[in-house]
């Protein structure tokens, strides 16, 4: 476990410090995901994830493989959120980190031994968002990716030195940081904090607006000058999404995930209800390479 000593989540993105011990109850529930040769999606062997904190808060579901599932934890009582991990396989957990700080968003860094996290620091009155990596194995503490780059709420690596990072300013940004030398991109404005990889290797994201018109982006990462296109507006509100390895689209909104594929639908197609599972809201879902699809709600 790392050392006490050493200093992504839907909601814990949207919370200072203090905020953290309010964090709302949630649980992650886990299902296999089969994709027929019409489109249609089938959601099987239902695993509830998070008995263990039942009534805590719990979320940034990220597969750092098919069977290691990172999570971040808020138990009742505690002031911080750690990061646990879950062995799918064996149906066990293991406390990742322990300290004064809260950590949220794991995420696996791209030379595989490493996996990276957003720590929450108290500097003074002021909580301090700052990006961090750690060793896999866990033999020796984390340090910041970046020496002064910090308010970063969201994240995504595209490669050993690119990171897409999210900002909570006014308006909020979008922006690609090489880790060499700390060069900063914005590639767009006015966005939410969920964004990914489409399996062209572009970028996809919600730009939103002051109405419920939000779309969802695709951005060319290899012609990065060019403006990026619309793919299709989000479900009214929402903007949660994740994406299948050809291109169909996972979006959330209460109990209901819906589904968009632009060669075989129009627009967004109610895929399941999830309410037999006591799932009301769904605030995040992620799928992992061989089709698990794990999703965040109360």
């Amino acid at each position: 476990m790392i050392a006490k000593k050493i200093f992504f989540c839907f909601l814990a993105l949207c919370f200072s410090l203090s905020a953290m011990a309010q964090l709302p109850r949630t649980n992650i529930y886990l299902f296999d995901l089969t994709q027929g040769d019409d489109g249609g999606l089938a959601f099987t062997r239902p695993r509830f994830l998070t008995e263990f904190n039942r009534n805590g808060y719990n979320g940034d579901p990220s597969f750092f493989s098919n069977t290691e599932l990172y999570i971040s934890v808020k138990r009742p009582g505690e002031t911080q959120t750690d990061l646990f991990r879950l062995d799918l396989e064996r149906n066990a957990k293991q406390r990742v980190t322990e300290t004064p700080e809260s950590e949220f968003a794991p995420e696996r860094m791209p030379e595989y031994y490493t996996f990276s996290a957003i720590r929450v620091e108290q500097q003074g009155r002021d909580s301090v968002y700052r990006l961090w990596e750690f060793p896999i194995n866990q033999l020796v503490d984390g340090k910041p990716i970046f020496k002064y780059l910090n308010g970063i709420k969201a994240y995504f690596w595209l490669n050993s030195q690119e990171i897409v990072v999210y900002k909570e300013e006014d308006p909020s940004t979008l922006s690609i940081v090489n880790t060499s030398n700390d060069k900063i991109s914005t590639i767009a404005t006015n966005v939410g904090h969920v964004f990914t990889r489409l399996p062209n290797g572009n970028l996809a994201y919600v730009q939103k607006s002051r109405y419920d018109d939000w779309k969802i982006m695709e951005k060319n990462l290899y012609r990065r000058n060019e403006p990026a296109r619309t793919l299709i507006e989000t479900l009214p509100g929402a903007e949660h999404f994740s994406v299948l390895p050809d291109g169909t689209m996972l979006m959330g909104k209460g109990s209901k995930l819906y589904k968009y594929n632009k060669f075989i639908d129009d627009t967004w197609t109610e895929a399941v209800d999830l309410r037999f599972y006591e799932i009301r809201n769904i605030y995040d879902l992620v799928v992992s390479p061989d089709f698990k699809l794990a999703i965040v709600a109360d």
